[in-house]
């Protein structure tokens, strides 16, 4: 079984077309700039970012909108191309909402934009930082810090992902400015909020990067980001020392070599069997959270079989929660995590690429992927 990158395509074709007939930006002029003879670079844009990855395209499948808006350009690249939504000739603002809305339940492993600006702004307000994104430098202003320094450099970030390099998500700024106002002569910049890009400092701009790592100090970090994110609900408490620092973060006892759960940063049960994890899980949403056999890259199946297949389907892939220093991913020298569930359709299942906490306010995506599966 081959384990395809989930990439999502959007592509604005409006993005862009004021800046060459001297409208200093597109927002609310498009049909100006076409009447004065404006031509659409978006696509063109996108397709020298594609041009990177398209050696790797048996190993990806396209998830976009019909037409101009991702259909059409993927498909004439000879990519994989399903549509999830359908558009009209004439697109707006709300045609990229509406297909950020849909994409967002396609549990992608990223999603890649063209665009400017205003575009970022457009998906931010419909997928906040809920999803990995990535964009293609198409619009006329480009303030915002979640796009590539040029279109083959965002190209290059998503084969980075593609060959299991470790790459860093970060939070990074959805800047605009008021076009009115900059038409006038008046520059007024906001910001709008933060979303998630693959942090690669050659080819992102405006992005932070970490330093080398202290052990104690990472997995301080690590449980602090774990405890900044935990809700009201069960936690399953996997083995190892990653995760038992952030038990000792919510001072709370801790079975190294066991499982144990919590609820609302109490003990509920200690040294749980597969058994007892089953009954007391039951009716109930609930995280796990685990991190890999260093050296090996097991994240189930290796001393931690309490975790029976039949608890991890009630999990469900989505509320897996995956620790893990970069020293220690960088040793598996660039081999995937694997799971052993002992259920080989669970284990195929659960393939894929995760956002593996690394830090405070600090992941990196990495691939699941049991070579004996592929």
């Amino acid at each position: 079984m081959t384990i395809r990158f989930r990439l999502g395509l959007i592509i604005n074709p409006l993005a862009g077309l004021g800046g060459g007939v001297a409208l200093k930006g597109s927002d609310g002029v498009a049909d100006e700039a076409l009447a004065r003879g404006a031509k659409p670079k978006s696509h063109l844009r996108m397709q020298q970012a594609l041009e990177v990855i398209l050696p790797y395209r048996d190993r990806i499948e396209i998830i976009t909108a019909s037409g101009s808006m991702g259909e059409s350009l993927a498909k004439e690249m000879g990519f994989d191309v399903r549509v999830v939504h359908r558009v009209g000739e004439e697109t707006e603002a709300t045609d990229t909402q509406a297909v950020v809305k849909v994409l967002l339940e396609e549990t992608l492993d990223l999603l890649l934009f063209a665009g400017g600006d205003g575009t970022a702004r457009d998906i931010y307000e419909v997928a906040g930082d809920d999803l990995p994104v990535l964009g293609v430098p198409a619009g006329v202003k480009i303030h915002s810090g979640v796009y590539g320094i040029t279109p083959h450099a965002s190209g290059a970030v998503v084969k980075m992902l593609l060959d299991g390099e470790l790459v860093s998500l970060m939070n990074a700024d959805v800047m605009d400015i008021d076009e009115t106002a900059f038409r006038q002569g008046i520059v007024k910049a906001r910001r709008f909020g933060e979303m998630l890009v693959p942090a690669e400092p050659r080819y992102i701009q405006s992005v932070k990067m970490g330093g080398v790592e202290v052990d104690e100090l990472v997995l301080l970090d690590i449980a602090a980001e774990v405890l900044d994110t935990m809700e009201d609900e069960l936690y399953i408490m996997g083995s190892g020392t990653t995760v038992a620092a952030v038990m000792d973060e919510l001072q709370l006892d801790n079975t190294l070599l066991g499982v144990d759960l919590v609820r609302d940063r109490e003990l509920v049960a200690s040294d749980l069997s597969a058994a007892q994890l089953l009954e007391q899980t039951l009716d109930q949403p609930v995280k796990l959270v685990i991190t890999l056999i260093g050296g090996q890259g097991h994240i189930l199946g290796r001393g931690n079989q309490q975790l029976s297949s039949e608890l991890i389907k009630r999990v469900t892939k989505e509320n897996i929660i995956i620790l893990a220093t970069k020293t220690k991913l960088k040793a598996l020298e660039g081999r995937p995590l694997i799971v052993d569930s002992g259920d080989p359709e669970l284990d195929r299942a659960l393939c894929g690429y995760y956002r593996v906490i690394t830090g405070f306010h600090d992941h990196v995506m990495y691939q699941v992927a049991n070579p004996d599966l592929l």
